[in-house]
């Protein structure tokens, strides 16, 4: 996973925002604003983890581990990335598609 964490999430059931996206070319500001929308959500209340990849044909795969839909909800409304969301739609993506899914069981294998 390219140096990225797997999110450490708690005993299900808990809620995951699935974004699958098609960059457009170049940064035009979206690296920094990335950082910034993982660092805002973290401070979220219900927050649970974020794990996050994009190749280098500019599709990418982020998911964010959420206490419950309310949370979500709250999420989606906050202001900042209302503001993100909207230069993204006009500025970041080609394509993209946003998927809401209830985990009701998870499980896998440590390193080490």
């Amino acid at each position: 996973m390219n140096g990225i964490p797997f999110a450490r999430t708690p005993e299900p059931p808990y809620c995951a925002v699935i974004f699958s996206s098609q960059r457009t070319p170049g940064d035009s500001g979206y690296a920094e604003m990335a950082e910034r929308m993982v660092d805002l959500a973290a401070r979220q209340p219900g927050f649970l983890g974020v794990e996050s990849v994009r190749g280098e044909d500019g599709f990418g795969i982020t998911v964010s581990y959420w206490r419950d839909e309310q949370a979500i909800a709250a999420w989606k409304a906050e202001v900042e990335h209302v503001a993100a969301q909207r230069l993204g739609m006009r500025n970041w993506y080609a394509h993209y598609e946003v998927r809401v899914a209830k985990v009701e069981r998870a499980y896998g294998k440590q390193q080490g």
